[in-house]
């Protein structure tokens, strides 16, 4: 027990094994409740120990012939005398899981307008109305953007058209798809795009288009047409139907893949995380995230974003979870999609392209945003903070700036070097640490520092929640663990 409570030992603890056993590999741990450790290594791997065990197995006094010394060896968290193909093995899952930095960037944000006929009380945009053209992006600053997109590495691109409300600058989209497939006969890139839109606008020649060029739509449902309608005001009081009818129409006509929905959670969502599920269910929707609100743009300027706190928000999700798993328990799959992301993090050795769980952080090596005006931010928050008067993450203009100048730009550098989990007071010896993220522009906008103080962040604190609950849902539910792995992506 002492030798758990102090912070440093001398070197000859961990040079010398007990009777010539075992020599310690990386790891952390951290407490899942009253007696049971999550402990963790460089790779993600896991196992849920006892206090007994972890102080065991930390003091190299694990026997050899047990089944916990073969777990802990299987999973890289010791090493003995015939360990060197599991060294190589390790180093192998390492490179795999770091993969995403040599192929970075895949997602390239085109924020074609800021016009929108909706009025939302938590946009996160600071939107602008629908008549002011001078928010829309151009087609020259499209070419410039789209000169930048095909000189990353990544081998797969995909372009994501935002707002806004993009359907009002409609023809800039088709440009910029019909310019990006000319260009990719000679870059040769697996090429995608996606429009997130509100789905008002959507008409038989979007949806004709769409099909032609194989383009996935993401729209906002956030649940029951009273709650919907109360958070996503438009003129007419009809946001609702037309969101539904759109979603009808798009499955209808280009299938049920190529059309998801997104919510956000309002003080008014708090109460009906069923009814939110149910209605995604009603449209024929396989999966929800259910998402808090973020700290920008009019959720900050109407204090939507304060009028609940972290626990609130856990409560409502792990309330919206197990009504998934019924759901699935009573033979229909569905699936939240920010659990999805946990368990593949837990169980995959394949990193995911999520922007706040990377270590260094995901903003601009794994997605990046190009505004109307040209201005290149590091992410989509990014650019909602710039929309707040606090242009800190702004990488550079695509009039400007060449590739090397933003992607190279102090501005990015510092920020990555700010954003590796390893060298993070508080994270870089958490248990957690392998499934997390560092999100500096959550912390600078809520703390004022890229890095901010970890036992006050809230993005800490509702990702440990997760963590925790879904790896007790794996430990101790075997129900729940069986539907979990069905979510695991191969």
């Amino acid at each position: 027990m002492a030798l758990l409570g102090k912070k440093f030992k001398l070197l000859e603890v961990f040079d010398q094994a007990t009777n010539g056993q075992y020599q310690l590999l990386p790891s952390r741990f951290a407490a899942l409740d009253d007696g049971r450790y999550l402990l963790s290594n460089e790779v993600g791997e896991y196992l849920v120990v006892t206090r007994p065990d972890l102080e065991s197995f930390i003091r190299k006094q694990v026997p050899a012939n047990t089944d916990f010394y073969h777990d802990l060896k299987s999973k890289h968290f010791l090493f003995d005398d015939d360990s060197n193909v599991a060294l190589d093995l390790l180093a192998l899952k390492y490179r795999t899981k770091a993969q995403r930095i040599s192929q970075f960037t895949a997602l390239h944000i085109f924020v074609i307008s800021l016009r929108c006929d909706y009025t939302c009380q938590y946009c996160q945009v600071s939107r602008q109305t629908d008549d002011k053209h001078a928010f829309d992006m151009s087609e020259e600053t499209a070419n410039k953007a789209l000169d930048l997109v095909f000189k990353s590495p990544s081998p797969a691109i995909k372009i994501e058209f935002q707002g806004g409300e993009p359907l009002l600058n409609f023809a800039l989209i088709q440009y910029v798809v019909n310019e990006a497939n000319r260009r990719n006969e000679k870059h040769q890139k697996d090429l995608q795009f996606v429009i997130t839109t509100n789905l008002s606008l959507l008409n038989q020649e979007v949806l004709e288009f769409c099909q032609a060029h194989d383009i996935h739509l993401s729209t906002s449902l956030d649940g029951p047409e009273n709650l919907h309608n109360t958070n996503r005001p438009r003129p007419g009081k009809n946001g609702y139907q037309l969101t539904v009818n759109g979603i009808k129409k798009a499955q209808s006509f280009l299938g049920h893949n190529k059309i998801g929905a997104l919510m956000t959670t309002t003080e008014k969502s708090l109460p009906h995380v069923k009814s939110i599920i149910d209605t995604y269910l009603e449209n024929n929707l396989d999966c929800i995230f259910l998402r808090p609100l973020s700290p920008y743009g009019f959720a900050i300027k109407n204090q939507q974003a304060h009028k609940y706190d972290v626990d609130r928000w856990f409560e409502f999700y792990k309330e919206g979870l197990d009504y998934v798993l019924e759901i699935n328990r009573q033979g229909y799959q569905f699936v939240e999609l920010y659990t999805q992301l946990i368990i593949n993090k837990l169980l995959s050795p394949f990193s995911e392209g999520y922007v706040d769980l990377q270590s260094p952080t995901g903003a601009a090596i794994s997605a990046i945003v190009y505004n109307y005006d040209g201005d290149v931010y590091a992410s989509d928050e990014a650019r909602m903070l710039a929309e707040m008067g606090n242009k800190k993450f702004r990488l550079g203009n695509v009039h400007t700036d060449d590739y090397e100048g933003i992607w190279l730009s102090d501005t990015l550098l510092d920020t990555l070097e700010c954003s590796l989990s390893e060298s993070i007071p508080m994270c870089n010896d958490c248990g957690f640490l392998p499934y997390c993220g560092t999100d500096p522009v959550y912390h600078y906008a809520t703390q004022g520092d890229v890095v901010g103080h970890k036992a006050l962040s809230g993005f800490c604190n509702k990702n440990m929640k997760i963590f925790k609950h879904i790896i007790h849902l794996l430990e101790d539910d075997p129900e729940a663990r069986k539907i979990l792995l069905t979510w695991v992506r191969t």
